[in-house]
């Protein structure tokens, strides 16, 4: 695989830390991705999302999340069984993991619910009215010359 270096962006930009950070995992050589547990990431609305994950197993004991740092942080860790078992087959992974979310700026996790082996995470984006989009009026020209008219 080819490896870029990021240094030259960092030496030319300032305050774009964040995206070079980016930039260095997407390109990073540890391709191999933990594929368990599996996710869905959804958009449920304009500035709305959804992160699924398929939590067999756990309880919602054993389960947590996180943000830390622009990252959620979703964790799991079977508690020790009570109870002897022997199993003749074992489908069901309940191994402990980790699986870690890079959040944008102005997301916000707004909640979590466990239900039917399934764990929901709901984030939205809340841009802050200084960064909304704000329109202009612009002056007709008729309005500028009895404006200046007015003030002579």
């Amino acid at each position: 695989m080819r490896t870029f270096d990021l240094a030259p962006l960092y030496r030319a930009t300032v305050g774009f830390d964040r995206v070079a950070d980016l930039m260095d995992r997407v390109l990073a050589a540890d391709v191999a991705q933990p594929a368990y547990p599996p996710y869905n990431i959804e958009k449920t609305g304009e500035n709305a999302y959804r992160i699924s994950i398929a939590v067999a197993g756990f309880t919602a004991e054993e389960l947590g999340a996180e943000v830390k740092d622009n990252a959620l942080i979703v964790s799991a860790r079977k508690a020790p069984e009570t109870v002897e078992r022997t199993y003749l087959h074992r489908g069901i992974a309940t191994r402990a993991f980790e699986r870690r979310f890079a959040l944008a700026d102005h997301v916000k996790v707004t909640g979590a619910a466990h239900v039917d082996g399934m764990l929901h995470i709901d984030l939205v984006r809340e841009i802050p009215e200084a960064l909304k989009p704000r329109r202009i009026e612009i002056a007709r020209p008729d309005a500028v010359v009895e404006g200046e008219a007015a003030e002579a």
